[in-house]
């Protein structure tokens, strides 16, 4: 039996929470909350996660950090940037790699939207490229620490065979 549930956040650690915070202002989110207050974590200053939510997120005991929610409209997911000032960090994990490893934005005109970013100084991975039948037009860019975002445009008027 499935359990009942709903969207709620995608987590996203970060080096410095100040220039990820401009990046994904610039893809449309806007700060919701300057705090993750569950995890005794705020934007305005470094704060010790708890034992049990540590224990909870497999995180090593006491981790210092900051952090805060962001949100594009008013809907969910919601996107929580953490940045902990004291955990050896690794690279994000890319497409070849098992687990999470792009999150996608939806976009109602990529190649305008590609022109902005890009003027803006977001670094994409290659300019909007179409995909199979044209279905969707995709073009992937990175955050300051290399997590992918992927823009994608769909064409829903061409997957009637889909739908």
């Amino acid at each position: 039996m499935a359990i009942k549930s709903s969207w709620g956040h995608i987590n996203i650690n970060v080096s410095d929470i100040e220039a990820s915070i401009a990046f994904y202002e610039k893809l449309g989110f806007g700060v919701f909350l300057p705090t993750i207050p569950y995890l005794n974590l705020s934007l305005l200053q470094q704060n010790t996660v708890d034992e049990g939510s540590a224990r909870a997120l497999d995180l090593p005991e006491r981790p210092r950090g900051r952090a805060c929610i962001m949100q594009m409209d008013d809907g969910f997911p919601k996107l929580d940037l953490t940045e902990f000032a004291d955990l050896d960090q690794r690279e994000p994990l890319g497409n070849k790699d098992l687990g999470v490893v792009r999150i996608c934005l939806i976009s109602e005109d990529l190649a305008s939207d590609y022109q902005s970013l890009v003027a803006d100084g977001v670094e994409f991975l290659s300019p909007p490229q179409q995909c199979h039948e044209r279905l969707a037009d995709v073009a992937t860019c990175v955050d300051p620490d290399g997590t992918r975002i992927e823009l994608l445009q769909v064409y829903l008027e061409r997957w009637g065979a889909f739908l």
